[in-house]
């Protein structure tokens, strides 16, 4: 099955809306179908978005996880709780629900970064994602030592 990959400049609408670039509608319609889910990510101030069939494999693992866990109750508030399903529009769009845009400093007309991430999609607000994306930001080093191990 196709994954999704790179990286697209978008801007959110008046109404909170983007539009989900042709190449990830295309993976979503022919590998799984039209519905989204649209949630925080747990570490970084970004969104991720699941096509159906990825959150509902997602949520098959959490039910075995240990509840009282603080780890698992920090996961089920941030990531399950602000989860929201959504599908796109007739013109590919999709709406940014306002407290998940608040939650990561997504606004009405600013620009934003939408970037594959082969099992899902991260939207980041554009200057967020300049902090974090920039080689300089990061121990290049370090990085490419721990991703050697896993042979990349």
């Amino acid at each position: 099955m196709a994954g999704f990959y790179g990286r697209y400049n978008l801007r959110v609408d008046d109404k909170g809306r983007v539009i989900i670039p042709a190449q990830f509608r295309d993976i979503v319609k022919n590998n799984y179908g039209n519905k989204l889910f649209i949630t925080c990510a747990v570490s970084d101030e970004c969104l991720h978005v699941f096509p159906d069939r990825e959150w509902e494999n997602m949520m098959e693992k959490v039910k075995g996880l240990p509840k009282a866990k603080e780890s698992v109750k920090y996961f089920m508030r941030r990531v399950v709780g602000s989860a929201q399903e959504c599908e796109t529009d007739k013109q590919g769009r999709v709406l940014i629900p306002p407290v998940l845009r608040e939650e990561t400093g997504i606004v009405q007309n600013g620009e934003i970064v939408m970037v594959g991430i082969v099992d899902r999609i991260e939207i980041w607000e554009k200057k967020k994602w300049e902090t974090i994306f920039k080689p300089n930001k990061v121990d290049v080093k370090q990085y490419s030592d721990e991703l050697s191990d896993f042979g990349l």
